[in-house]
């Protein structure tokens, strides 16, 4: 058994000493690292952005204690835990960006492996785990008081749900769509008998001994039927009728992408919002070949990575995969959209797969993908950072750009030492390279509207922004929807490209003023917060959050 981590009180919050270690940034033409806490008391296994800028994450809570007390000296009992069966430290904690500090959150039951989505009043929906998590479902609500703590459902959830995945729907409801041995869906808040419906796809691409089908990959396409990639392929599902509107081939090779032999998949940024057939793409990358859960698990044997992503679009009349080579083989790493419509492809491995102790080679290096660009001048990697992020990392994007980046722990127990990979507590942030300084004259500040502003589909909505520098081809206003993040997908992630109806500048003065287009419809934006962005040659402005309902 790996050794236990060291005692929970050996560290706790964040304190002033701490944040003076944290200065540490590199500076590179590919994008810049910086170290914001060497430790932030837990491993963050599952991060959500949140409409006021705090990051909520957590870890499963059976595994002995953390490095972060619950808050007022608070123990729970916990008898499913084989170490601490009174349980005084916090597996979760809410991250402030602003302020640069971590506060301890309180969770009842086993959140491993779960999954979740914001709610369109922008709460945070999270659900599943194990044992005793298995059917719970837990509300965060987003505060500025530091008084908010989870809130938890019992029986929220029909079926176990373990290694399942959510996505918000045009109704605000959540779907919740397979997981260890669920070859089936649901809905919260539950609907009416019945509320599980049976989905034989997760049963035709469950690979016997490894799987290959948990955390599916789901997207809501523009017609309101979901997207789901399991294993090797994908369908198109009427969820409401229950039905396969279209089925699309396997990715060429027949390797699978999806947890244990984890790839990671965007669906690429929505444009042209007002055409009548709207294009939609979808990019798959990365995976681990056929056997390699078992070769790692059974005979220590450790196969690399696949080095490919393939993208299709999924409303073409016969959609096919078209199959890129990427830099570097990579498992386990996270996709993440930028505001400018770029894809950044992070952590991970090159060999191995997903699980306890299997994965081998850590791929410092992040790669971006430029969807725009013609077929083989699409990726560009960036600078590395220093730290292995391998099993159970996240990444997030933030509303001034830079990308969140955490976790890390291939162990059953917080390890340490003597191993391959210890326990990774800390949280960096990444900064592409549109943030570098040598930019920032092209850079738009939004004047207006204001932060939070609330907005409604089919509206011609005014920005105003000042940029010092040139403005220079056609600038775009995107919005993006917060993902929750864990196991390499981001759940709910979405970027809209939102169309320009007219531009101005304000004679000679660096004020400038767009009018675009709000999204016609729910299929296409499901009501929520979003993070909207002005984007001037490809340097997004900072973001700010806009609630479409």
């Amino acid at each position: 058994m790996a050794a236990r981590a060291t005692t929970f009180y050996a560290l706790l919050l964040i304190t002033s000493l701490q944040l003076l270690l944290t200065c540490h940034v590199s500076f590179a033409a590919g994008g810049r690292w910086k170290l914001l806490l060497p430790n932030v008391g837990i491993s963050a296994m599952h991060m959500q952005l949140l409409r006021n800028d705090r990051v909520v994450m957590f870890d499963r809570t059976n595994f002995g204690p953390s490095n972060i007390s619950l808050p007022n000296g608070n123990c729970r009992n916990n008898p499913q835990d084989p170490v601490s069966k009174i349980d005084c430290t916090a597996h979760s904690i809410e991250y402030d960006v602003a302020s640069n500090t971590i506060r301890p959150l309180t969770v009842q039951s086993n959140t491993w492996c779960s999954s979740g989505s914001v709610r369109p009043d922008g709460v945070l929906v999270q659900t599943g785990g194990d044992r005793d998590g298995e059917l719970k479902a837990r509300i965060f609500t987003p505060c500025n008081n530091k008084k908010c703590d989870w809130i938890e459902i019992n029986n929220g959830l029909t079926k176990r749900r373990w290694y399942s995945s959510n996505h918000i729907l045009p109704d605000g409801k959540q779907i919740v769509i397979g997981g260890q041995g669920q070859f089936n869906y649901e809905f919260f808040p539950k609907t009416t008998s019945p509320n599980v419906i049976a989905l034989p796809f997760l049963a035709e691409t469950n690979d016997r001994g490894e799987e290959n089908n948990l955390y599916p990959y789901v997207f809501l396409n523009n017609d309101g039927n979901l997207f789901i990639f399991a294993n090797n392929r994908a369908i198109l599902l009427d969820y409401i009728k229950n039905t396969v509107v279209k089925t699309y081939p396997a990715i060429p090779g027949g390797d699978p992408r999806s947890y244990p032999s984890t790839g990671s998949a965007v669906l690429l940024p929505l444009k042209n919002l007002e055409a009548v057939k709207i294009d939609a793409e979808v990019l798959v990358c990365g995976g681990a070949p056929k056997g390699s859960y078992l070769l790692a698990f059974r005979r220590k044997t450790f196969v690399k990575a696949l080095d490919t992503c393939a993208r299709i679009k999924i409303n073409d009349e016969n959609p096919q995969w078209t199959v890129e080579k990427m830099p570097r083989a990579r498992v386990m790493g996270d996709m993440t959209l930028l505001p400018n419509g770029d894809v950044l492809i992070i952590n991970g491995g090159a060999s191995g797969s997903a699980a306890w102790e299997l994965g081998r080679e850590p791929v410092l290096v992040p790669d971006v993908y430029h969807p725009e660009n013609p077929v083989n001048s699409r990726f560009e990697s960036l600078n590395p950072t220093t730290i292995p992020r391998m099993y159970h990392s996240t990444a997030v994007l933030l509303r001034d750009g830079r990308v969140l980046v955490g976790g890390s722990n291939p162990h059953a127990f917080y390890n340490f030492t003597n191993v391959l990979f210890p326990t990774e507590l800390s949280l960096e942030a990444f900064s592409p390279a549109y943030l570098e300084p040598e930019f920032a004259k092209f850079r738009p500040k939004i004047q207006s509207p204001k932060s939070q502003v609330m907005i409604t589909y089919r509206m011609n909505l005014k920005l105003k922004f000042k940029v010092a520098g040139e403005v220079k081809g056609p600038v775009k206003v995107t919005m993006v929807f917060p993902s929750f993040t864990t196991h390499s997908f981001s759940m709910n992630q979405r970027l809209l490209v939102l169309d320009n109806v007219t531009f101005k500048r304000s004679g000679k003065s660096t004020n400038y003023e767009v009018q675009v287009k709000t999204p016609r419809s729910v299929n296409i934006a499901p009501p929520g917060y979003y993070m909207m962005f002005v984007v001037n040659q490809n340097i997004p402005s900072e973001g700010i959050w806009v609630r479409l309902q």
